[in-house]
């Protein structure tokens, strides 16, 4: 009982891991790229650009990206409002490995 509890704990500490809870799930990465390919994009170019997604879905990612320091909002205080969306430097950083996984998956293919 006592090494599955020192498996699960090293798991939690293994970075790669980590970078999986925040990067991982269905819409994450789309989001992601798709702001990779504009400096800013509001909500609904956003919803535009990632086929399938919900309402509800979107919102709910962007707050988690939001949580994770992956993406940045900006509200302006306008008539109508505006809010825009951006990757952060994190976010930023994450475009290189994300575009070697797509080269390896084009290579696999």
């Amino acid at each position: 009982m006592k090494d599955k509890k020192v498996y699960k704990s090293s798991l939690d500490h293994c970075p790669l891991t980590f970078a999986l809870k925040i990067i991982g799930g269905k819409w994450r990465l789309p989001i992601i790229w798709a702001l990779s390919k504009s400096e800013t994009m509001r909500y609904n170019e956003l919803k535009r650009n990632i086929d399938g997604i919900t309402n509800m879905m979107l919102t709910q990612t962007l707050k988690d990206l939001e949580a994770n320091n992956i993406i940045k909002r900006q509200q302006y205080m306008e008539v109508p409002p505006r809010v825009e969306y951006a990757l952060t430097e994190n976010g930023e950083n994450l475009i290189p490995a994300l575009k070697q996984l797509a080269n390896w998956g084009k290579r696999i293919k």
